[in-house]
């Protein structure tokens, strides 16, 4: 979708259309709208980036909350979201051998338990390697490092969401 239909759309299809963004978190987007128009598509993502840092911890952390585990059952069921399913796939998290796919149930479960949510990267700039050992790595953050760390790769995943819808439907 281009940026000018973007500014003049209404609201439902604004957020219809950026929701996706961030992980089934449209408030985000619904926050984003009220700041219309936006000069550039870097603009839109900095608006973006507002709401979710004016947002309160616990929204923000609701935020991560809404990622699925990194190759986990809900992969392996089939229901991740569209964007999700190709961010996995291109880090090559679905294609794991049955030792790969046990290790991740094991370190996704031990960092969620540390962590009371799940472990968040940029899988489309990560292979499933480097995934494994930041997995391994974060699980001894402190919680507040961590969800500021969490909170970093979401933006990271959001930006390059935004840059697939605004290249795809041009």
């Amino acid at each position: 979708m281009r940026l000018a239909q973007l500014n003049a759309v209404d609201e439902p299809l604004f957020i219809a259309a950026i929701g996706p963004v961030f992980e089934h978190s449209p408030w985000i987007a619904a926050g984003a709208a009220k700041r219309r128009p936006f000069a550039d598509a870097g603009e839109l993502y900095a608006a973006l980036l507002a709401v979710l840092e004016e947002a309160p911890q616990e929204r923000r952390v609701a935020l991560i909350a809404a990622h699925p585990d990194l190759a986990g059952r809900v992969a392996r069921e089939g229901r991740l979201t569209a964007a999700s399913r190709v961010e996995q796939a291109q880090a090559g998290l679905d294609e794991l051998s049955e030792q790969e796919r046990a290790l991740f149930d094991v370190l996704n479960a031990a960092y969620r338990a540390r962590f009371a949510f799940p472990f968040v990267i940029c899988a489309r700039e990560n292979t499933k390697t480097e995934i494994l050992g930041e997995l391994s790595r974060r699980a001894g953050n402190d919680r507040e490092a961590e969800i500021a760390t969490a909170i970093r790769e979401i933006e990271k995943i959001a930006r390059l969401r935004l840059s697939d819808i605004l290249t795809e439907e041009r």
